[in-house]
């Protein structure tokens, strides 16, 4: 099989060794070079070209942002930011993200060694992920491979039921996905009107990052969006986004729904998950949620996008061919936990017509 080669850029001499050395013991990677900037880069790209670049964003001569629009002009090719755990470095990772780069890999300003080593898998399984991401507008994308470990259920956060609670008249979304995310979360919700009913989100990122993209949504959307604090209402007109490093449950009083931000382990190898959130969704709304799951890599999210259909809400799934990674909808799609597959590009309106 051929490995998949991998482009280093960083300007931190130690980053770019701790990197190196993960990425070059991982079967079927390759790093085909690893360079302090995006300058050096670039000359580097004019004699050989990699599958995935590891691509800082604060540098100097070039930032990384000006690099990868840069990159996605000539060559589309999967990015994977690696930032800085900083509020700054937060808003500046988000842009890139905006501009195309596939997924994050965070790093602390210190203990960097022992941080790496500790999320190596992850890291590893980040850049095979990113390796088959669809970066071409419409092309088909491919699935990301299985990470092979022990992982929680939902059951650790919240125990299954097969019942809802009794139902109410208002209506709830609750929206999953992982890699490629930011992306489409934006094409969605952007295209949302102002008047639409309540929507409660998991998008696998870091801590840090949830505040900063959830304020640059707020600033885009007609609908107001924010990161989601416990007891938050779930009100119409308004997105809230589970915080990174934490699950998030919706919840019922009455006829009002509210969230909850809950501290737990990893369930799917993920905090906050999508299928915490979905089973939640379940119990406390039934049959008045329409839930969606969307691109990302693995299968959280399709057992509990099952859990809702089965007591009766409506589920939709993002297609392959605009999934940056088809992983997560391919998944449920797979269980039957879908009731429909559609493009990005008609979700909105989609979502608009099943809660019309």
């Amino acid at each position: 099989m051929t490995p998949v080669r991998v482009m280093l850029i960083d300007d931190s001499a130690v980053v770019r060794q701790v990197l190196a050395g993960l990425l070059s013991q991982a079967p079927g990677i390759e790093v085909m070079a690893s360079v302090a900037d995006p300058v050096l880069a670039i000359e580097r790209l004019k004699h050989d070209w990699p599958d995935v670049i590891v691509l800082d964003v604060e540098m100097p001569r070039m930032d990384g942002i000006t690099f990868l629009r840069l990159v996605m002009q000539q060559r589309p090719t999967p990015v994977v930011i690696c930032s800085t755990l900083t509020e700054r470095g937060a808003r500046t990772t988000l842009e890139a993200m905006a501009a195309g780069a596939v997924a994050i890999v965070t790093k602390p300003k210190v203990g960097l060694k022992q941080f790496l080593s500790e999320a190596a898998d992850e890291l590893v399984a980040t850049v095979r992920a990113a390796a088959k991401a669809n970066v071409r507008t419409l092309a088909p994308g491919r699935a990301a491979p299985a990470v092979p470990a022990a992982k929680n259920t939902a059951d650790v956060i919240l125990p299954p039921t097969t019942r809802a609670m009794t139902q109410t008249t208002e209506r709830v979304v609750a929206l999953g996905t992982s890699t490629g995310g930011t992306q489409a979360l934006e094409a969605v919700l952007t295209a949302l009107p102002r008047v639409c009913p309540g929507i409660v989100i998991v998008q696998h990122m870091p801590e840090k990052f949830t505040a900063a993209f959830a304020a640059r949504l707020d600033s885009l959307c007609q609908i107001a969006v924010k990161e989601a604090e416990n007891n938050d209402r779930v009100v119409p007109g308004r997105a809230l986004i589970a915080p990174g490093g934490r699950h998030m449950l919706l919840k019922r009083s009455g006829a009002q729904y509210f969230v909850e931000v809950v501290d737990g382990p990893l369930v799917n190898r993920h905090r906050p998950s999508v299928d915490v959130l979905f089973r939640s969704v379940a119990r406390s709304a039934g049959a008045n949620a329409l839930g969606v799951i969307m691109t990302g890599m693995g299968d959280d999210g399709a057992a509990g996008l099952l859990e809702m259909r089965n007591v009766g809400a409506r589920t939709l799934a993002q297609d392959e061919a605009s999934c940056v990674v088809f992983g997560m909808p391919r998944e449920a799609i797979k269980r039957n936990a879908a009731e429909r597959v559609l493009p990005l590009s008609a979700m909105a309106a989609e979502i608009q017509r099943q809660l019309a």
